[in-house]
């Protein structure tokens, strides 16, 4: 399974990112080793997720997300 996800830093910023294991990511953000962006913006919650069957969806998707303005990202999950 793929997956994209945003998660809510501390700042209360937004991150988006792709993953093949949601929990193991959300783990690993936390633990300051994930993206660069979100390393000194721990502790991270997950927001939102969409599963996907293929790579190339996920892809797809996450770029769409990534585009969105920040108001339109928290209607996703608000």
């Amino acid at each position: 399974m793929h997956y994209i996800y945003i998660v809510e830093c501390r700042d209360k910023t937004l991150y988006t990112g792709y993953t093949t294991d949601l929990d193991k990511r959300i783990k690993t953000h936390n633990a300051k080793k994930g993206a660069k962006y979100t390393r000194g913006r721990t502790p991270v919650v997950l927001k939102y997720y969409e599963e996907f069957d293929n790579k190339v969806d996920a892809a797809k998707r996450e770029s769409q997300i990534k585009k969105l303005k920040r108001a339109k990202k928290l209607r996703l999950f608000k």
